[in-house]
């Protein structure tokens, strides 16, 4: 297993926008969170979090079919290529998130973003004040953060098992503790 240090070198090797770096860092962030919480390896699941999207910003129309090579050549596991591979499922690969830390990648990488558009619209640009009402909200407006799948979101709240203002509650208090 490579270090933070190195992922995050890798990381930014492949990617130089301070937006993808910065989504990088709070999945990142979000998945130490979620791992500390479910009893997991905050080591691990944070290192999936941040390379996720490897290969998103120099291979857009390749996002995760050009990442299991980019992750080899940073030293990286099958076990681990496919965890980050699977959050593009249904949408640009078909390998199925199985494992409890594929399934919460799935559910929070686009829930994210929809809660860091929401963060933006508050006078406190933050989410330390942010609340599920919000979000809710924001959620049935289809044309706000337009990129951010609704479907995806539902469907990972669906693979875990919880409902998803449980899901939003749990992403918003992750957020808190990365907020870059």
């Amino acid at each position: 297993m490579i270090t933070r240090d190195e992922a995050f070198d890798l990381l930014k090797k492949y990617n130089k926008e301070e937006f993808h770096i910065k989504h990088a860092l709070t999945v990142e962030g979000t998945m130490r969170y979620f791992a500390e919480k479910l009893g997991h390896d905050p080591e691990y699941w944070g290192l999936v979090g941040l390379l996720h999207d490897i290969d998103f910003e120099m291979y857009p129309e390749e996002h995760c079919k050009k990442a299991p090579e980019l992750l080899k050549e940073g030293g990286l596991e099958d076990d681990f290529i496919r965890s980050v591979c699977s959050h593009g499922y249904g949408l640009c690969c078909d390998i199925e998130p199985t494992h409890e830390m594929e399934k919460v990648l799935f559910a929070t990488d686009e829930l994210t973003g929809l809660i860091g558009a929401c963060a933006l619209m508050r006078p406190s640009k933050s989410v330390q004040d942010m609340e599920v009402k919000s979000v809710k909200k924001k959620f049935k407006d289809k044309k706000f953060a337009a990129g951010c799948s609704r479907d995806v979101i539902r469907q990972g709240a669906e693979m875990l098992g919880w409902e998803l203002d449980e899901l939003f509650q749990e992403t918003i208090l992750a957020m808190r503790t990365c907020e870059q």
